[in-house]
């Protein structure tokens, strides 16, 4: 069985076990939180799920969201670490129950904060995987054929990793948000925070192949504002993006494991590091709110230095 399925069916049956009045107490939260942290979709769909996975839980030892004690919490958290869950799994869990909880305490609805104390778990600092610059340059040049999806396909992978973009701000971005002229593209980040990020040639040359070509036939004379669209005219969608490197991967003999959205936007990152490129412009360019976030590409630009010293100095 489809392992996504079974998830979605376990969820099923937790958001129905959970009653009425602590479902209505999840939206009204989620509808404060987004207004007053502007958060996004995906991020507000695994606020849901962490908050009624804590619900089902006090639900089962006789609690409810208002009632929940420290202990109870602590417990959730042990609980899922037998699981199997990762330490940054249940770090973004406790921070959901943060929020959930500061909020509450705010609004007067609560006595005591039942994640004031509790410390987020520790963890590890990993180094993000990148593709070489070679390997980057025969997965974009290899040849796909000019067939409309894969001259669409051409533009998104070269605007992902010229522009270091994440997936939803690539298959999220509006016509609107481009302009050739400047070599510009708008996007919105995460916290609906919105950055301007150049654009080089290659990726211009391709995106305004797909203008031209492309996205008219697929629009038909509709106006829609998504930038990628499917052949029915609805917008392209992440799943189908992932799927579409995959297959990429393998026509240009990488191996497909290597290769994910989030890889590109590594390798973006990774490589104008390689070449120079300042801390401080990167996290313009990545949309990133701290510097921390973007200091990790610190690490394998070190790990690169260290190879090509081993490699190439005599007492390496």
């Amino acid at each position: 069985m489809n392992p996504h399925t079974t998830a979605n069916r376990l969820r099923a049956r937790v958001r129905t076990a959970i009653a009425p009045e602590e479902q209505a107490k999840i939206t009204a939260a989620l509808e404060r939180l987004w207004a007053e942290l502007g958060l996004s979709a995906s991020t507000l769909l695994a606020y849901r799920r962490d908050l009624e996975a804590l619900a089902d839980y006090l639900r089962r030892v006789g609690r409810n969201l208002d009632t929940a004690l420290q202990a109870d919490v602590f417990a959730f958290l042990a609980e899922r670490v037998e699981a199997g869950y990762a330490a940054k799994s249940n770090a973004r869990l406790l921070s959901t129950l943060r929020a959930f909880y500061a909020l509450k305490k705010r609004n007067g609805e609560i006595g005591e904060d039942p994640t004031r104390l509790l410390e987020m778990p520790r963890l590890p600092r990993s180094v993000p995987k990148a593709l070489s610059e070679s390997q980057v340059e025969a997965f974009v040049a290899c040849d796909a054929g000019d067939a409309p999806e894969q001259i669409r396909l051409r533009a998104m992978v070269e605007l992902m990793y010229g522009c270091g973009l994440r997936v939803s701000e690539l298959v999220e971005l509006p016509t609107a948000a481009v302009n050739l002229r400047q070599g510009l593209l708008r996007v919105t980040g995460k916290g609906s925070k919105e950055r301007l990020v150049p654009m080089g040639e290659e990726a211009q040359f391709w995106l305004e192949r797909y203008l031209q070509q492309v996205r008219p036939v697929l629009a038909g004379k509709r106006a829609l504002p998504a930038l990628f669209l499917e052949a029915n005219g609805q917008a392209y969608t992440r799943q189908k993006y992932w799927s579409a490197l995959k297959r990429r991967a393998a026509l240009a003999g990488i191996d497909a494991g290597k290769v994910s959205p989030h890889v590109l936007r590594h390798s973006f990152a990774t490589h104008l590091l390689n070449h120079g490129a300042d801390l401080r412009a990167l996290q313009m360019l990545l949309g990133h709110s701290s510097l921390s976030t973007t200091q990790i590409y610190t690490l394998i630009a070190k790990e690169g230095l260290k190879k090509m010293h081993k490699a190439h100095h005599p007492r390496g």
